[in-house]
């Protein structure tokens, strides 16, 4: 069953105009769509336009030009409807230290319009593991906690989208891991999850689709899978009984990246030569294979190939 869109851009540009020196081309014609209930990531460098994306929908910067639906809402005819169906989880921690949990919920509610019978305080505050501090000023709260109210915050208006920009940037290990149960767990209650993030093994792990933006430019759109099978070269790693030059075996498909104490390191494009061919070609050698490794690539290589200037 195909799944409705419930985001997407076309032809979206958002130009930066300074007066002193060139303009800034923060959006460059971006199309994309993000689908009901999946966990879609926005990948790129520092500067790659994935903020000023968010905050074109947030409506705190204003498009040059292209077109945008959040839930069937038109962003030009409708922005407070497009407001009203995302919530944003920004990467600053911004929490007034003086008001408990529960006192911030409701005054975002308020905020939002959200009428009291309609409130649903006790249950967000549950769902992010933070009844027990309901009531206790923010300022005492765990970085854990805060960023955790910081999720509480974007749910009091019930919006079908969140939006969790660079969620865990500098959020140590056991935080992360809490960060993206609660992540999991929205999910799974058909919230559509848009995550924008630095950290690639974070979208590999978390991620249905991924598009990765550079300079502003969409510069790849796929499945995490299809990404992945998209990473041309592979590496293997060989213990030999003795050191050996291999330099006679390599060619431009194969390389060796480091050959010392007895263990080679080469990488090599698995459409063009298979690892038994690289096997036959040092045992050729007169050397014995004691052990061998291989390692797939990750995320981290179609991201550099895609994002080099």
């Amino acid at each position: 069953m195909n799944k409705k869109n419930v985001l997407s851009a076309k032809n979206l540009h958002k130009i930066y105009r300074k007066k002193s020196t060139n303009s800034v081309h923060a959006i460059n014609n971006l199309n994309l769509d993000v689908k009901e209930g999946e966990i879609f990531g926005l990948l790129g460098p520092n500067g790659a336009g994935k903020t000023t994306f968010i905050n074109v929908l947030a409506g705190t910067v204003i498009k040059t030009s292209g077109k945008v639906n959040v839930w069937g809402f038109d962003l030009d005819n409708n922005p407070r409807q497009v407001r009203a169906s995302i919530g944003i989880v920004p990467q600053e921690v911004n929490l007034d230290p003086f008001f408990s949990p529960r006192k911030l919920l409701e005054l975002q509610a308020g905020l939002y319009g959200v009428k009291k019978k309609d409130r649903i305080t006790d249950t967000i505050l549950k769902l992010v593991s933070l009844q027990e501090q309901a009531n206790s000023y923010a300022r005492s709260l765990s970085g854990g906690m805060k960023r955790r109210l910081l999720i509480a915050k974007a749910l009091v208006h019930q919006p079908p989208i969140v939006i969790l920009d660079e969620p865990t940037a500098g959020v140590d290990v056991e935080l992360r891991k809490n960060l993206w149960e609660n992540v999991k767990l929205l999910n799974k209650q058909g919230v559509t999850i848009i995550l924008t993030t630095h950290n690639l093994s974070e979208a590999e792990e978390m991620c249905n689709r991924i598009g990765i933006l550079n300079k502003g430019i969409l510069v790849a759109l796929d499945s995490t899978k299809n990404l992945l099978e998209k990473i041309k070269t592979k590496k293997v790693i060989f213990k030999l009984d003795k050191n050996v030059s291999l330099n006679s075996i390599t060619n431009s498909y194969l390389s060796i990246i480091s050959n010392k104490d007895n263990e080679v390191v080469m990488s090599y494009e698995k459409n063009k030569i298979t690892i038994q061919e690289i096997i036959d070609l040092i045992q050729k050698q007169n050397v014995k294979i004691l052990d061998i490794s291989t390692d797939d690539g990750d995320l981290e290589d179609v991201f550099i190939r895609l994002t080099k200037d």
